[in-house]
């Protein structure tokens, strides 16, 4: 099955403010709508240097560890939700394991 990713206006919002970010999440987006995560481990196949977190989230780094984005996955029902996406400042300031 594959994944379905909620919402990409999150996405499109943030590389409004950060432009360098477009591509990068763009490029993640793409990869992560055809990926079929029945698990974390699928996950970490494709994005070794993801984090895998409790409460089934996941921190992907992207554009070389620049920004960070979080996301929760229901592996049983191949949803993705965004949960936040920001800079490492602002991902130093947030509990990743509770947004």
């Amino acid at each position: 099955m594959l994944v379905r990713v909620i919402a990409k206006s999150t996405l499109r919002d943030f590389w409004i403010k950060h432009e360098d970010a477009e591509q990068p999440l763009k490029a993640w987006f793409n990869e992560a709508s055809i990926a079929r995560w029945a698990s974390p481990a699928d996950v970490k196949v494709n994005y070794p240097s993801a984090s895998i977190l409790q409460d089934n989230r996941v921190v992907f780094n992207i554009k070389g560890n620049t920004y960070r984005l979080i996301v929760k996955i229901s592996y049983p029902f191949g949803i993705v939700w965004i949960r936040f996406v920001g800079t490492h400042n602002e991902y130093d300031k947030i509990d990743a394991t509770k947004i």
